[in-house]
């Protein structure tokens, strides 16, 4: 599905972020993102992506400026179905803690739901829809922590499925995995995004690969240094430090 470019889902404006007085984290960023983009936000460690992350997905309120998601001030902001998040941290837990794959990714479903309410015949069809998408349904007895490391992040995107959202963030989403799980992994975000139109937010420190997966990018090291298409990023990366560090790719294919 093309991106619409006069359809702006996130705006995020003169966005300044710094923790207990501390110097910025963040210094007036200003981002668009538009409907159906695949963005990789990328920059050298501690350049604040996780952080703008954050904010656009509410978890932290920045100092100055504003983040809007569908056109509503994030502070206003009710319609959370619409948005998944895939978080750093989601494969580092208790492997031994009993519980299937069918249930983590029918938590995704609690958020939307009143407490006691019972599990309906709608979040089962969204639990096996979301598992399907991703390739697991038929692993939906096992227990998460029987699976591979790229196994229990396909689980976990499912689980960020299940609302069926319009737009998924992700923050390092292949650390820790290997190469050929990590190209089925990518594989599988292009067919959220070219087959279903789901917008992706992916935060990466893989520069190289995000040049050949990605839509755009957005160079982030304190403020927003670059925002441009992966050619255009190449062709700068010959010549310039926009990453804060040199490099320089020989080959590249862009999916477009």
């Amino acid at each position: 599905m093309p991106v619409d470019h006069t359809k702006n889902i996130i705006e995020v404006k003169g966005l300044s972020f710094s923790y207990d007085g501390i110097d910025n984290v963040l210094e007036d960023v200003t981002l668009a993102i538009h409907q159906g983009d695949y963005i990789g936000i990328v920059g050298p460690n501690g350049s604040g992506k996780t952080t703008l992350l954050k904010s656009m997905l509410g978890l932290i309120s920045p100092q100055k400026g504003t983040v809007e998601l569908f056109s509503s001030d994030i502070r206003n902001f009710k319609d959370w179905h619409k948005i998944g998040y895939v978080p750093q941290k989601a494969v580092n837990f208790d492997a031994n803690f009993p519980i299937s794959v069918h249930e983590v990714v029918m938590m995704g479903r609690y958020g939307s739901k009143k407490l006691f309410q019972r599990i309906s015949h709608e979040d089962k069809e969204a639990v096996e829809y979301a598992l399907n998408q991703v390739g697991m349904w038929e692993h939906k007895d096992k227990l998460i922590g029987d699976l591979s490391g790229g196994q229990q992040q396909r689980v976990f995107i499912a689980r960020a499925l299940t609302n069926h959202p319009e737009v998924i963030f992700l923050d390092e989403p292949t650390t820790g995995v290997d190469k050929k799980t990590q190209d089925g992994f990518y594989a599988l975000l292009q067919k959220l995004n070219k087959e279903i139109g789901i917008t992706l937010v992916l935060v990466s420190h893989d520069i190289e690969r995000m040049t050949r997966e990605v839509m755009h990018i957005a160079c982030v090291d304190k403020t927003l240094t670059c925002h441009i298409s992966p050619e255009e990023y190449l062709a700068e990366s010959e010549l310039s430090d926009i990453a804060g560090n040199k490099v320089k790719f020989i080959t590249h294919h862009h999916h477009n």
